[in-house]
């Protein structure tokens, strides 16, 4: 069995700037089926669409385009395909300490710091935030470098005052840790993402990760706050939510497609994740996105 780790990216700032930005046209992004993590911190704009979104053991799915905040070296995967439905995606990225060191002390721009410490979790937005700052995110594209600095500070600032926000991994996760730890969680995480249509043995992925069945059960929950077996279900109902969305096939196929060799089981676990049975949730998320189109 091959687990592969998630990829270590390398980000060049942006010519003449001291941050990336990149505005991609509908699906171009080639990292969206990645699982990958980096130094810098991540801000992403879906502009319209619904798709999939997996940060660090969270997974669920985002209707009408989304905006999100991403900690340093938290793993993640990209949000767009040629499913999604999106106008365009722009990413920005930027090291904790991009404006130097002791700027983030300042009493002026503490509030980013803030910002960025909450961020380690992943930071989802809601709608109200996200229709004005991802307006202000896509005319960074046609600004100068100092210019476009200036908006990313505005943004920043914007965004920590916001209500509007849900922090996507419980309190206390984080993938900052021992070398060791970091690579070994990364790793499991990995392989669910890779594996999860089919039978996912507790017993080889603790071997995977070099543990006995109950030393990784603990673990694993101490990490990422859930049990392996409920991280595993979770990430098969948010993709049966894509598929219901995305594909005429019958709920009964989506459910094996999904990972599940169990129907009533399906039923019962999407209804606990989500408040609806599969076809309501259809029908009410397939609503959604045609009012958005």
């Amino acid at each position: 069995m091959k687990a592969i780790k998630p990829g270590y990216e390398v980000v060049e700032s942006s010519f003449g700037s001291s941050f990336y930005y990149s505005k991609y046209s509908m699906n171009s992004n080639n990292k969206a089926h990645v699982w990958h993590y980096h130094e810098e911190i991540e801000m992403v704009f879906v502009n319209g669409g619904a798709g999939k979104r997996q940060i660090g053991s969270h997974i669920s799915y985002y209707t009408d385009g989304d905006l999100i905040l991403i900690g340093s070296n938290l793993p993640h995967c990209g949000f767009t395909d040629h499913n999604t439905g999106n106008k365009n995606e722009t990413v920005i990225q930027m090291k904790p300490d991009f404006l130097g060191a002791g700027f983030l002390g300042l009493q002026e721009t503490k509030c980013i710091q803030e910002l960025f410490d909450k961020a380690r979790g992943g930071i989802a937005f809601g709608n109200e935030i996200k229709k004005v700052v991802g307006k202000q995110i896509e005319k960074m594209e046609g600004l100068l470098p100092f210019e476009r600095l200036l908006a990313l500070l505005a943004i920043l600032k914007e965004l920590q005052n916001s209500s509007d926000y849900r922090i996507l991994n419980a309190s206390g996760f984080s993938l900052e840790t021992q070398v060791q730890d970091n690579d070994r969680i990364n790793m499991v995480l990995n392989y669910v993402k890779d594996n999860f249509k089919t039978q996912i043995s507790l017993e080889n992925v603790a071997a995977m990760a070099s543990m006995t069945v109950p030393s990784f059960c603990r673990y694993f929950k101490k990490m990422t706050k859930k049990t392996f077996t409920a991280f595993v279900n979770e990430y098969r109902v948010v993709h049966a939510s894509k598929l219901l969305a995305e594909k005429p096939s019958s709920i009964a196929n989506i459910c094996y497609e999904s990972g599940f060799n169990n129907f009533s089981h399906f039923n019962k676990l999407f209804k606990e994740f989500t408040g609806k049975n599969a076809s309501q949730y259809r029908k009410e998320l397939n609503s959604v996105i045609y009012e958005s189109v």
